[in-house]
């Protein structure tokens, strides 16, 4: 049974589903690595506008495989570190992925799954989901997904959860700015749809350049060459063929052509 479900659909939704939930969707360095190459190849694929990441089951992951951890507990300090280095690897082009990208998040998200929903640019969950960063618990820290976490819920947040590893709720990962959007489970399906629907709408150069604009931006101070360069970026955007097309179709009171 194949672990990762890949699908485009008709309008360029693309889903990447774990699936393994009789093991509730953990996942090991051969996922890791079939994840990144599943990803990489959507990135380049000019039909997909939207990637949603979901998965099999009642869990949405509970990390990293106990065997994998078993095996990791053998390997050299160099084989660790390639090790690290792969599921850095994944994350890092999650989080860089020029479309937009949805988390269906239903039940735990241990561990891993956590640096998952945290490099997508939002998250749907239910209210039965619930969190925990529980690498404290058998001696580890969540050292590769740190940067991701820290960005979706804050310095401050991850101060006491790194540390306690205690789960916590769906609600409490909205507070935080985690969950984007928090439903009961009979809805789950409909608000991704919507969400989806909603971003198939807009321009698809217009949002990857402004995911870039997030990315290329965030913790950067205010200075003059920041101010040229998105001077720089709006009028760039302004004169190509995606932009000329939205403003026209706008000023004509039209539809632009991305919107089927």
């Amino acid at each position: 049974m194949a672990k990762l479900l890949t699908n485009i659909d008709e309008r360029g939704i693309a889903s990447l589903r774990l699936n393994c939930p009789e093991k509730h969707n953990c996942f090991d360095d051969s996922l890791i690595l079939e994840i990144t190459q599943a990803l990489v190849k959507m990135a380049s694929n000019p039909a997909v506008r939207v990637l949603i990441l979901a998965a099999e089951g009642k869990s949405f992951s509970a990390g990293g495989d106990l065997a994998w951890m078993q095996r990791m507990a053998d390997y050299s300090y160099e084989d660790n570190l390639k090790d690290a280095e792969q599921l850095a690897e994944m994350l890092r082009v999650l989080n860089s992925f020029p479309k937009p990208t949805i988390a269906r998040v239903q039940g735990a998200a241990f561990g891993g799954a956590v640096g998952l929903v945290s490099c997508c640019d939002m998250a749907v969950a239910s209210h039965r989901a619930s969190f925990s960063l529980s690498e404290v618990k058998i001696g580890l820290m969540p050292a590769t997904i740190s940067p991701y976490v820290m960005q979706g819920i804050g310095a401050r947040a991850c101060r006491r959860y790194f540390q306690t590893g205690e789960r916590f709720s769906a609600e409490r990962g909205q507070e935080l700015g985690l969950i984007s959007e928090l439903v009961d489970e009979d809805e789950l399906d409909q608000a991704v749809e919507s969400l989806a629907a909603s971003l198939l709408a807009n321009s698809p150069a217009g949002m990857q350049a402004a995911k870039r604009l997030v990315l290329d931006y965030e913790n950067n101070s205010i200075s003059g060459e920041l101010i040229a360069d998105s001077c720089k970026r709006i009028a760039d955007i302004r004169v190509s063929a995606e932009g000329q097309a939205g403003l026209n179709a706008f000023l004509e009171k039209r539809s632009p052509p991305w919107v089927q």
